[in-house]
């Protein structure tokens, strides 16, 4: 008996391959996805370690993405939610950097001028109203340049970009020196300020659980790795075959130029995660830490975010830093970690740390917020290092693959 031929294959679990797949089965094609670990989710993950819930690298969940509100179901998340501020480090304490919309009283530091100058504020104030009631399109369309540039031209001072902007940017963008796309930085702001910053009671993957909840049986297939690319398909690494009319690439960066020789991908941006339990919570709120000082990207506890974080009643505490974090660096860590905290950090266990290669796509200016996924005839690629280094950037990519899909096979129709 001949093999099933299926009209398309897509390649990677992640959030771009979940969309596209979803979009395809409701374009009417028959689909496989197929997944080289054993469950969906690409970087979003999240592992059961000693009684903790970690995920792999410090993650958030932005409600306000335009795709996340159409496929998700934010109640069945069990969304566990930050506080609207940023802690930030400074040799001269530690300064509350609060959204005033949000919670006025927790801005006391901006209102006395312990965090910005009145100068600053209003134009904190004029960029943030811009960006969070401008036209889509018309944020897209400015001129580009880098983050830094775009932040002085809104009148912001050297000071205040050194003190809170680049500390908090550095852990959004995975990079020190604030060269990331203004455009992107303005959409990104965007999403901060309309949106409220979570976390699912189960970890993050459970995103793209539930993405994948969604599909129809026997579209997704794990522990499935694919060797290469046939001229009718694809070969798994046990060296079964599966034929399909379109073949559509939805793995991370590195493996996708490996199944697609020439493919152009963007340099990688690496973090490492460094979870820590103490006995007694150091900052009894579910507020983001960053540091002046950039001995660390970012440190929170995620106990205070939901405490079933840790099932002993213990604090789960969370550090991301820049990079690979190497064993000499453990001991600086902790002594930064008990400054900002204000407490010995010597008696805190270390549960788990993370390294995570190209957690995020480089994306310098004129960096295309959106591409098509069309490589050759059968042939596609989409992911977040085809659009924004986001969940939005890689749900938005792989809905835009399966339109060119569906377009090129002359079937359906997908929402945009």
């Amino acid at each position: 008996m001949a093999a099933e031929r299926l009209d398309a294959i897509v390649v990677g679990a992640g959030a771009a391959g979940l969309a596209c797949a979803a979009d395809l089965v409701g374009g009417g094609l028959s689909v496989r996805l197929v997944e080289a670990d054993g469950s969906p989710g690409g970087r979003m993950r999240t592992d059961r370690v000693s009684g903790f819930t970690v995920d792999r690298g410090f993650q958030v969940f932005n409600t306000s993405y335009p795709q996340v509100r159409k496929r998700l179901d934010l109640r069945r998340l069990r969304l566990r939610r930050f506080s609207p501020a940023v802690l930030v480090a400074t040799p001269r304490g530690n300064r509350r950097f609060t959204d005033p919309t949000r919670d006025l009283r927790g801005g006391r530091d901006l209102l006395v001028g312990r965090v910005a100058s009145p100068r600053d504020l209003l134009a904190v104030g004029a960029l943030s109203a811009r960006d969070m009631l401008e036209p889509t399109a018309r944020l897209r369309s400015r001129p580009d340049t880098t983050t830094h540039a775009t932040l002085r031209k809104a009148g912001i001072s050297e000071d205040l970009i050194e003190t809170f902007f680049r500390p908090f940017l550095s852990g959004v963008f995975l990079e020190e020196d604030l060269d990331t796309s203004a455009r992107v930085f303005h959409l990104v702001w965007r999403t901060f300020l309309r949106g409220t910053q979570c976390l699912p009671a189960d970890g993050i993957q459970a995103v793209p659980l539930q993405l994948a909840a969604e599909l129809p049986p026997g579209v997704l297939l794990t522990r499935a790795p694919v060797d290469s690319l046939t001229d009718g398909g694809v070969r798994l690494a046990d060296g079964a075959e599966l034929d399909a009319r379109a073949v559509v690439v939805a793995a991370g960066p590195r493996a996708a130029a490996r199944l697609l020789p020439g493919l152009e991908i963007p340099e990688g941006r690496t973090v490492t995660t460094v979870y820590h339990a103490a006995e007694r919570s150091p900052l009894t709120e579910p507020t983001l830490v960053v540091d002046e000082r950039r001995r660390f990207l970012n440190t929170c506890v995620l106990t205070e975010v939901h405490p079933h974080f840790a099932r002993d009643g213990r604090a789960l505490v969370s550090t991301s830093v820049l990079g690979e974090l190497p064993p000499a660096r453990d001991a600086s860590l902790r002594a930064a970690l008990a400054e900002v905290y204000g407490t010995d950090t010597d008696s805190w266990e270390t549960v788990h740390r993370t390294t995570v290669p190209d957690a995020l796509p480089a994306m310098p200016p004129h960096h295309p917020l959106t591409r098509t996924t069309r490589l050759r005839a059968g042939r596609y690629a989409c992911g977040d290092h085809r659009a924004t280094g986001s969940l939005q950037g890689a749900l938005a990519s792989g809905a835009r693959a399966a339109r060119e899909v569906l377009a090129d096979l002359g079937r359906g129709r997908v929402r945009p």
